[in-house]
């Protein structure tokens, strides 16, 4: 299974659409996860033109419309793996250490997270810790960007800079 991995859109403020670099990768995909500050819902749609399957949870910067479609936490099963979804809050040099707690419960082999903008593939113990970044923001990062997950019978990851 293919899946494209998107955060922080911030859209309308940080751009009026997702770029087109990732809606054409994401024809090819077989699942989207969004991890979170969509902002507006409108992404949704961008996103379902390109994979009819989204996925995600909301942000702290979501409105309400948002917030009422997507859980602040999900689990998505993936075959014999189990990813948890969550956006993140507060600073960002301590969200490795909040999703570890979020999900310390839920034996998850993956974790997808958002907020910082910064983009992050990190094994640490068993679980891949996995950030796409932002594709519209880079004020808190050198470079856009968004991520791609292969599933087989293992998790291989990886980000796209844009």
């Amino acid at each position: 299974m293919k899946i494209g991995v998107i955060s922080d859109t911030h859209i309308p403020e940080r751009a009026k659409s997702i770029p087109g670099k990732i809606l054409e990768e994401f024809k090819g995909v077989d699942m989207i996860i969004h991890a979170g500050d969509f902002v507006n819902i409108e992404v949704l749609a961008m996103l379902k033109k390109a994979c009819p399957d989204v996925r995600g949870v909301s942000g702290n910067m979501d409105l309400a419309d948002v917030r009422k479609n997507f859980p602040e936490k999900e689990i998505i099963t993936v075959g014999k793996f189990k990813i948890g979804v969550k956006h993140g809050y507060g600073p960002p040099d301590k969200l490795i250490q909040m999703m570890q707690e979020a999900f310390k419960k839920d034996d998850v082999d993956m974790v997808i997270f958002g907020h910082s903008h910064n983009a992050l593939n990190l094994k640490e113990g068993k679980v891949l810790y996995f950030n796409p970044g932002s594709p519209t923001d880079n004020v808190f990062s050198e470079y856009n960007s968004f991520g791609i997950i292969e599933i087989n019978d293992k998790i291989e990851a990886r980000i796209v800079k844009l």
